[in-house]
């Protein structure tokens, strides 16, 4: 149906200026609240799929077809468990011993330091071991070392020859193993 321009001239002229301004601030209005209303229902409608969908997921975690989220708090729990504790400090350091044996490295004497880290709450050791070796020997070592202990964090290596015409290096090993105050 349609309405003829006469019609709505007519009809707009029986308005008069101020029924024109309150039409136009009506339609201002709707388009207004329109415009601010969209983002919304929409915003409204994205969070009811994602209820659904958190639904859905809880229900095939209580069923058993989902594993369980991973807590952060839980992912640091098993970390601290798989550190070695502090009375088998000393095991530890018999195994980095025991593979700087098996790279035919000499180990001097070492200082040894133990703390407990501020941050984190783990027990550690610091221990600092001069070396004497040749390149390839040192670069096992720590691969071994890295490999098989991870629970040590390597600081600082320092290695240097004597002459050039050396093949074995002598320097320093800084490392931290950390501990569980278990």
């Amino acid at each position: 149906m349609r309405i003829p321009r006469l019609i709505v001239h007519e009809y707009l002229q029986g308005l008069g200026i101020p029924g024109l301004v309150g039409l136009a601030m009506l339609v201002l209005a709707l388009v207004y609240g329109l415009a601010g209303l969209l983002p919304d229902w929409q915003s409204l409608q994205q969070l009811s799929q994602q209820t659904r969908e958190a639904g859905d997921y809880l229900a095939r975690v209580e069923d058993g077809s989902v594993a369980p989220p991973v807590v952060p708090q839980r992912q640091l729990d098993d970390f601290h468990s798989k550190l070695p504790s502090q009375p088998q400090a000393t095991v530890a350091i018999d195994r980095i011993y025991a593979l700087a044996a098996q790279e035919h490295i000499t180990l001097a004497r070492g200082e040894y330091a133990l703390g407990i880290d501020p941050k984190t709450h783990l027990a550690r050791y610091q221990i600092l071991l001069p070396v004497r070796g040749s390149y390839p020997q040192l670069r096992r070592f720590l691969h071994a070392l890295l490999g098989q202990l991870p629970a040590v964090v390597v600081e600082d290596v320092e290695f240097q020859r004597k002459k050039i015409a050396d093949t074995d290096l002598t320097g320093r090993i800084r490392m931290t193993l950390y501990l569980s105050r278990s």
